[in-house]
């Protein structure tokens, strides 16, 4: 076997050993499983570790910065049509209008300053990416998303600008349960009336499908360790 049928295999053992286990974690909520998308984190994999998993047949994947993924994803993309892309990381303004025109998702609106330059970027680009709210979800000082307290305003002024608010994305605490966080971060959706929760990554993303994921965003789980 060469190396390259190698890559494609193993790639595709990690696809349906995930898409198994969010399945199932979503049979025991009452769930079906295609109302949860599998959002492969590619971030700092190289096109050569995120082709096997292409030919597997996944078509959605999330970065963290938008000049890896301008370096990455256009040519992906020529040879893949149909691929969905989802900015997963922390968006600078000035780099709204970047992440417009190349991103499908961007899950990362949480201050008035960034989605003024977002709907500048939409307005110009004619592109209108789904816009998921970052709630500071563990009220972590170090981390981005708007404040809890702040969320109400925040959403209001998306409306009022008319931004696709889809819904609302968190990333909890580490090293502690994340089944709470999940929980108020639905609860949170529920109260402004938004479908869509991005929440879970390889640690916790079932327990993320059982409370009401929309959205996974698994890394490891699919790509294995970075060496």
């Amino acid at each position: 076997m060469s190396e390259t049928e190698a890559a494609a295999r193993l790639a595709a053992v990690r696809l349906v050993t995930v898409q198994a286990a969010i399945a199932r974690a979503a049979a025991l909520a009452g769930r079906p499983a295609d109302a949860i998308e599998l959002v492969a984190v590619s971030k700092t994999r190289t096109p050569q570790e995120i082709a096997p998993l292409i030919a597997a047949g996944h078509r959605s994947f999330g970065e963290n910065r938008v000049q890896e993924a301008e370096a990455k994803w256009p040519a992906l993309r020529a040879a893949t049509p149909g691929l969905r892309l989802h900015l997963v990381g922390q968006l600078q303004s000035n780099k709204a209008e970047a992440a417009v025109r190349l991103f499908d998702a961007i899950h990362a609106l949480d201050r008035p300053s960034l989605l003024t330059a977002l709907a500048a970027a939409m307005a110009k680009t004619g592109r209108r990416p789904d816009c998921y709210v970052q709630v500071n979800i563990g009220e972590e000082p170090q981390k981005g998303g708007c404040a809890i307290a702040d969320l109400p305003a925040l959403l209001d002024a998306a409306v009022a600008a008319g931004l696709p608010v889809a819904g609302l994305m968190a990333v909890p605490p580490a090293d502690t349960e994340a089944a709470p966080y999940f929980a108020l971060l639905a609860k949170l959706a529920r109260r402004h009336d938004l479908a869509a929760l991005s929440m879970g990554m390889s640690g916790d993303y079932e327990t993320a499908a059982m409370l009401g994921a929309t959205c996974v965003r698994v890394g490891t789980a699919l790509f294995g360790d970075r060496g």
